[in-house]
């Protein structure tokens, strides 16, 4: 059997549309392919092509340049990770276990442990009292008032743009994925050695070869570049004005998949370059839906086209909404918050 959470609790019926979307959650081999040929292969190959430009004295500028190419299709191969940790990307677990532990070497993500808190990220998500299973820390006004000054400080600091998109992301893929999560399991704990080893036998390769100093050149603006997209994508599909948490006692997994998940409403390239993980309200209301199907289930199932679209200038007012009002029921800013206060 497929790995795929049970996100939809009984606490609401399910609508009867929901049953039509089990036709998108099929995976299709020709279409997983053709994804990993045109964007494994491609990524390899800027990543030589890059080394190339290194080794032989190009501008750093022209590197960086193709590095932006080859992060962008990094992230792409996360997708992959990630539709493969819920056990959708290919048709059997075995498959999505190999191809997943491929995909979190090349993404520095042990297949496993993020596998396990992602599942938790699913299953609590919206809920103000299960926060903290593998999402952006929140807290609400009164909690931000009630809390001491150091900690109203570090969370104005986690918070903040720089931060947040900045150290965080490098911080993420480079150090905080190098050990188990909390609450980890044995073949949790295995993926993350395993994981360790591999990207560890990559880099001695690679200084044996094209040397440490052209490794690091290549691959850190690589990872960097897709890590803080990664991170941003994981924020606005969670951070934005009107997003739904509710305490656990009135919490309604459905409001959670249509007003609790964003769809993003990107250019048909920067979609391409995500995966269709902008249809995250999609993915969040069946997370057996492979990215190649994410889009055409929004065009053909109509109730979930009624999520109003965050777009990319509306995206970026999410930045200043860091705290929720739980009388309002919406993000609001800090200074929003102190002049409440």
């Amino acid at each position: 059997m497929s790995f795929n959470p049970v996100i939809i609790v009984a606490k609401t019926e399910k609508p009867e549309w929901y049953a039509s979307t089990a036709l998108y959650a099929r995976p299709d081999m020709r279409k997983s392919t053709r994804q990993i040929i045109t964007t494994i292969v491609p990524y390899v190959l800027l990543l030589g092509l890059m080394a190339h430009t290194v080794r032989h004295g190009y501008p750093y500028a022209v590197t960086l340049l193709l590095a932006v190419a080859a992060a962008a299709l990094f992230s792409r191969i996360f997708i992959f990770f990630h539709d493969c940790t819920h056990g959708s990307f290919l048709a059997t677990p075995r498959w999505n276990r190999n191809l997943g532990y491929v995909c979190g070497i090349l993404t520095f993500t042990p297949f496993h442990d993020w596998r396990r808190s992602h599942a938790g990220h699913h299953i609590t998500a919206g809920d103000l009292d299960r926060r903290g299973f593998g999402d952006i820390t929140l807290m609400t006004v009164e909690e931000y008032r009630a809390a001491p000054f150091l900690k109203r400080l570090s969370y104005r600091l986690y918070r903040h743009p720089l931060i947040m998109f900045g150290i965080g992301p490098a911080y993420y893929f480079l150090l905080r994925n190098r050990y188990p999560s909390k609450g980890a399991k044995r073949i949790d704990v295995i993926s993350v050695i395993f994981t360790n080893l591999a990207i560890a036998s990559i880099i001695v390769t690679a200084s044996l070869t094209i040397g440490f100093r052209t490794y690091l050149l290549v691959q850190l603006p690589v990872v960097l570049m897709a890590a803080t997209l990664g991170v941003w994508l994981f924020y606005i599909q969670h951070q934005f004005k009107d997003v739904y948490w509710a305490r656990h006692n009135e919490w309604d997994p459905w409001r959670v998949v249509m007003e609790g998940a964003s769809y993003y409403q990107l250019p048909k390239v920067l979609q391409w370059i995500t995966g269709n993980i902008g249809f995250h309200h999609v993915h969040h209301m069946r997370p057996g839906i492979p990215n190649y199907n994410l889009e055409q289930c929004y065009r053909e199932v109509p109730q979930l086209q009624a999520v109003r679209p965050v777009t990319l200038r509306t995206s970026l007012n999410s930045l200043h909404q860091n705290l929720y009002d739980e009388g309002q029921r919406r993000m609001i800013s800090f200074k929003e918050a102190r002049r409440r206060g």
